[in-house]
């Protein structure tokens, strides 16, 4: 009998023990709900080139640690890619133009730099690309000084170029320098190609990287649409970035954006920066219209919202985020009664 009693005190301390031991998980449990509420989840959709790695890496370094060295010096491999990418893309790209353009002798490059056009694009096309050096960097900056590869250059949107061809062509001489490490300006430009997740992009006169048959903004047009439609986010809030804004504002004074089957009634209203803004507000239009054609009618009433960003601005970005921060708070003091 004592033996008994002694094994079931026993048994009671270990079971208060465990009561202890869940009411503390339950406890945590409810801190980290609570916690949870209190936390805004974004996720950026977007088609190919529209700005989506240079967007999280400029959230990096607004609202979080930023980068260390550590993480900077990875990205120089990243960045010498990009430069052998960029230039074996002219040096490609003034042979092609120089066969199929009225006017093609502006195209060629010249005899003594076609050897240099040459060695660059056998490098450009490696999977392994060496360390960009002083000898490679002049190579690249004589053959980049090439009439020839600059009028190159001014036919851009007919090829697949970087957007950072020129902020790379113009630092050649640092990001050859031996003790090289990257500024954050470097990490922002640096191309990484990404898939699936990520925003929405005004390249409207530019084709596809995988399909060239097919116009980028006819493929964003369609990626919203089906975003929109999606079962999982039928309650969910959507903030359309209209992003690269900047290259928007050069390009629509030289391209109507009528080049797009999208925007094939566009009608230019103006010149200068009325026409931007003109050119914009039909843009913007545009996916407002597809916005309330592709919802529900019992989802209307879900947050959309429509921003014009620059990704490498980072007080753009900054103040975007916040604009975009406090409208989801607003939301939720709307859903909880308090507004």
């Amino acid at each position: 009998m004592g033996l008994l009693c002694s094994k079931n005190r026993r048994y009671n301390a270990a079971d208060s023990e465990e009561n202890a031991q869940t009411a503390e998980i339950e406890r945590r449990i409810e801190q980290e709900t609570k916690a949870e509420k209190h936390i805004q989840k974004l996720l950026l959709l977007g088609a190919g080139e529209s700005g989506k790695s240079t967007i999280f890496k400029q959230i990096k370094l607004l609202f979080q640690t930023g980068f260390d060295e550590a993480e900077l010096k990875s990205y120089i491999s990243v960045i010498h890619a990009n430069v052998y990418q960029t230039i074996k893309v002219l040096y490609d790209g003034s042979k092609e133009l120089a066969q199929n353009e009225t006017d093609s002798m502006k195209f060629v490059v010249s005899s003594e730099n076609k050897e240099i056009g040459e060695k660059l694009s056998e490098i450009g096309g490696r999977l392994d690309y060496p360390r960009l050096t002083k000898e490679l960097a002049e190579d690249i900056e004589t053959l980049w000084a090439d009439p020839a590869i600059q009028e190159t250059y001014a036919h851009g949107n007919e090829l697949q170029l970087p957007d950072c061809a020129n902020y790379f062509m113009e630092n050649l001489q640092r990001l050859s320098d031996a003790n090289y490490v990257p500024t954050k300006d470097d990490v922002l430009y640096a191309r990484v190609r990404t898939t699936g997740v990520v925003e929405i992009q005004f390249r409207y006169d530019q084709t596809l990287f995988e399909d060239e048959q097919k116009n980028r903004m006819m493929e964003t047009k369609e990626l919203f649409d089906w975003v929109l439609k999606q079962p999982c986010f039928e309650k969910t809030s959507f903030m359309l970035f209209l992003n690269k804004f900047d290259i928007f504002e050069k390009k629509v004074l030289k391209v109507p954006l009528n080049v797009c089957e999208w925007f094939k009634d566009y009608q230019p209203a103006s010149t200068g920066k009325q026409e931007i803004e003109h050119a914009y507000e039909f843009v913007k239009k545009k996916f407002e219209e597809l916005y309330f054609q592709s919802t529900a009618p019992d989802r209307v009433d879900r947050v959309f919202k429509i921003y014009r960003t620059t990704a490498l601005d980072p007080k753009l970005v900054k103040k975007t985020f916040k604009l975009v921060d406090e409208t989801l708070r607003r939301r939720h003091l709307f859903e909880a009664g308090l507004l």
